[in-house]
């Protein structure tokens, strides 16, 4: 059926993981000749390997210098009646792109599509050349219509024309959810589009705005930044910039404010509500130097208040989008250099997770908030969900872990606190467990505050006692919190 998901993209979809290392994408070995080699003996091994590229390799050093593709073939030998006898370095193109093979899906995908590229040059950590992956192969990694909309999100050239490919986007991830697709997975698979979405908007709306010369770049918080979207979600961003002082970075503020708040429109229209709490980069408070950025970060860092630490949380799920990653990078490096010794914070940020009151009652009975719209519900967001999205972060900031995914840092943190590999398993199943639940209600809710609220009478007995497992499984990673930060301390 046209439109429909096929059982092998649905296969592929559960499958699909940002976080895997972009050099198991590729899916062939890549012939690989010196820039001396003749024209002739290129066609020849691309014939033989039946490749759609062939690297040209520094031969002393194993440094890639270019790729020669069946386009170039087409264009600049066929075509062009090129001589065969000429070295291969005439014809190959130059300047490629190289990415290291250690990077992740998530971001090979988002060099393609911002450089508007079909191959990336992958490189181990000391330069030698890896391979090479095709866009084809990325692609299929996400499904025939999740490769078909990435490719209808980067054709878009207007915020009308992106936000009608965004709501097909949220069609397509309730498709997958209704298909069975794990709820980490399906988080997953909608924050890579939705990244696609915002880089759109940003290209579109920075074409409209003259901004300075300067590195600057888009940021994502909260549950963009831990790559954990649902199917309800609002914006959570901000701007970094470089600047040379207090009163630069002023008159640079100045200039990016109008089009960050256009950006946070555009966003909107696409289907991104803006942020109740004002948390987006149009906001003056957001949008700063990375000096003044470190300098906001260190505030948080030497307040032992839990209150002000648990408005600031979302802040430390930090990861770029667009723009000078450098700034991301060096301000993330920066900061977890200084939160595992920072005490005082980590006891705060502790004691703001802790204070939660776990759904479960005596004798393992459900307990219900007094929300006076919502009776006799429990809202999955806020008591099942955060309490490991809460735990997984301040054991990564107390760790120096970089990974901002709740799964990822669960994964990460879990070996450095000697947990057993079954206890770490335990966390991510009721996680897991948790979200399927999530999903399955925002696909039924009537609006927007009922996204994340479940009545468990509603729910049939198999899926009461999963919830109830994974409401014991977020005590004891609670109880592990108070161990660790609170009764030591």
């Amino acid at each position: 059926m046209p439109g429909s998901t096929t059982e092998t993209e649905r296969g592929t979809a559960s499958r699909f993981s940002p976080y895997a290392p972009v050099r198991g994408a590729v899916l062939r070995p890549t012939p690989t000749l010196p820039p001396s080699a003749e024209l002739r003996t290129a066609l020849e091994c691309l014939d033989r390997a039946d490749a759609d590229a062939v690297a040209v390799v520094d031969a002393e050093s194993g440094a890639p210098l270019g790729i020669l593709t069946l386009r170039d073939v087409l264009k600049r030998i066929a075509l062009a009646g090129a001589d065969l006898d000429q070295p291969v370095a005439a014809a190959m193109t130059g300047g490629v792109i190289r990415l290291p093979a250690a990077a992740t899906v998530h971001q090979a995908c988002m060099q393609m599509i911002r450089r508007n590229v079909r191959h990336l040059v992958l490189v181990e950590a000391d330069g030698r050349f890896c391979g090479i992956v095709a866009q084809r192969d990325l692609y299929s990694l996400q499904g025939v219509r999740g490769g078909e909309l990435m490719a209808a999100i980067a054709a878009t050239r207007d915020i009308g024309a992106l936000a009608t490919v965004a709501a097909r986007v949220r069609e397509f991830s309730a498709q997958l959810l209704a298909e069975g697709t794990g709820a980490e997975a399906l988080c997953q698979q909608i924050s890579a589009l939705n990244d696609l979405i915002g880089l759109q908007a940003i290209d579109l709306v920075a074409a409209r705005h003259e901004l300075p010369y300067v590195p600057w770049c888009w940021l994502l918080f909260g549950s963009e930044g831990r790559l954990e979207q649902t199917l309800s979600t609002d914006q959570d961003n901000g701007l970094v910039f470089a600047a040379d002082g207090p009163e630069h970075a002023a008159a640079l503020r100045a200039r990016f404010l109008p089009f960050a708040r256009d950006v946070n429109e555009a966003l909107d229209a696409c289907g991104f509500p803006l942020c109740k709490g004002n948390i987006m980069a149009g906001n003056p408070e957001l949008c700063l130097s990375l000096a003044e950025w470190k300098e906001k970060f260190d505030g948080w860092l030497r307040v032992a208040e839990p209150q002000a630490v648990l408005n600031a949380t979302i802040f430390f799920d930090l990861r770029p989008l667009y723009g000078d990653e450098g700034l991301a990078v060096d301000l993330q490096s920066w900061l977890l250099a200084r939160t595992p010794e920072a005490g005082a914070f980590l006891r705060a940020m502790a004691e703001g997770a802790l204070n939660w009151q776990s759904p479960l009652g005596w004798l393992s009975r459900f307990r219900f908030d007094d929300n006076p719209e919502f009776p006799h519900t429990i809202d999955l967001k806020l008591h099942g969900a955060r309490p490991f999205v809460d735990g997984a972060r301040i054991w990564s900031l107390a760790k120096g872990v970089a990974a901002t995914n709740t799964g990822e840092r669960l994964r990460a943190v879990g070996p450095l606190l000697n947990q057993r590999p079954e206890e770490t398993a335990a966390f991510l199943g009721a996680l897991e467990q948790v979200q399927r639940l999530r999903f399955a209600n925002q696909l039924r809710a009537e609006s927007p505050a009922a996204a994340n609220r479940v009545d468990p009478d509603r729910l049939n007995e198999l899926d009461r006692q999963i919830l109830k497992e994974a409401f014991r499984q977020s005590k004891r990673l609670q109880q592990l919190l108070e161990v660790e930060f609170l009764r030591s301390a």
